[in-house]
């Protein structure tokens, strides 16, 4: 099993065990953060928080360090209300549990996709996610 296997599976076991097979859905939503072509995916991402003065927080995700922690608050200050309401309509939840599940699963996901301290090319990336999409059952 090569290292983005191993990844992968852990990642799956971590989010995905324990739920009878069926994905968290904000995992999914975090997932999709990450991938998604129109934001600009992972890089999109890492470049909000750095433009939000939190680019530290980003760095220490991706590094084999310690991650540093997150607000909610954090979480909606970097993404924006409007996309944290998104999520929170979909979800039937409120904006404050997406939020804080988010500060939550973004930097575990984000730390477990980086295993070397490197952000991996879109191609990869993407890999990865669909590996562990498919293992969930999700298209």
């Amino acid at each position: 099993m090569g290292i983005l296997d191993m990844v992968v599976k852990g990642l799956a076991d971590k989010f995905l065990g324990g739920q009878g097979g069926q994905e968290n859905p904000l995992v999914s939503m975090a997932m999709n953060l990450l991938s998604n072509p129109q934001s600009g995916g992972l890089q999109g991402l890492i470049q909000q928080f750095a433009g939000k003065g939190m680019g530290d927080v980003m760095s220490s995700w991706i590094s084999t360090g310690e991650n540093l922690p997150i607000s909610g608050d954090q979480i909606s200050q970097v993404l924006g209300s409007d996309t944290i309401r998104q999520f929170a309509q979909k979800l039937g939840s409120s904006n404050e549990e997406v939020s804080s599940g988010l500060a939550g699963i973004l930097p575990q996901l984000i730390d477990k996709l980086t295993p070397s301290g490197q952000v991996p090319d879109g191609n990869s990336l993407e890999q990865a996610l669909s590996m562990l999409r498919g293992m969930s059952g999700q298209k």
